[in-house]
């Protein structure tokens, strides 16, 4: 999956109505409808949007024929996989009726647009790990770490035998680092997985 770096704005005229569309990245509902409410444009006759963040997905048809216009931004959005976004697509009647299938075409077609030239980056997930290890191998698994970009290590305390280490680590990452702190540390180190 993925989501957006940054803001991303696409606009396009389909038989002589306007259509805007405006999206972002967003990590929580609360932020989606800021999103929303900052995007829509007040003189515009549709503000219809769509937003996903995981299992929570909410669209609006704004006064378009019902499922013409939300679903359809929200589909754009799962066809290019992406999560954690929210896109406003704004209409200004242009005199031409577009009919049901006009509609879905031109308000799922403007997000994917705007979705499609949006840049990416991919959503990580990520598990922590709490590691008891000897004082003598703490240097070797930091070190071993390094060759794991996403993982970060912090110091969580000392026992008289060694140090407590706290590692958030990219969930794909995981059973990897597990088996590279084993071989390090001879099978010495303790590796606990902690709750998400």
């Amino acid at each position: 999956m993925f989501t957006l770096k940054k803001r991303e704005h696409f606009e396009q005229e389909i038989k002589k109505s306007r259509f805007l569309a405006s999206a972002g990245p967003v990590g929580t509902e609360e932020e989606a409808r800021g999103f929303i409410a900052a995007c829509s444009q007040r003189d515009a006759g549709h503000n219809c949007w769509a937003f996903r963040i995981g299992d929570l997905y909410r669209s609006s048809d704004d006064g378009e024929p019902g499922g013409t216009a939300g679903r359809p931004i929200l589909q754009a959005m799962d066809g290019q996989k992406l999560d954690q976004v929210a896109v406003v697509v704004s209409r200004w009647f242009g005199g031409v009726l577009l009919g049901a299938g006009g509609l879905v075409r031109a308000y799922g077609g403007t997000a994917a647009a705007c979705l499609h030239a949006a840049e990416r980056r991919p959503i990580i997930t990520f598990s922590a790990l709490s590691v008891t290890c000897a004082f003598a191998d703490e240097a070797r698994i930091r070190s071993g770490l390094g060759t794991f970009p996403a993982a970060l290590a912090e110091t969580n305390g000392f026992t008289p035998e060694g140090v407590q280490l706290q590692i958030k680590v990219p969930c794909e990452q995981v059973d990897d680092i597990v088996r590279m702190i084993t071989d390090l540390s001879r099978g010495q180190a303790k590796v606990q997985k902690q709750p998400r």
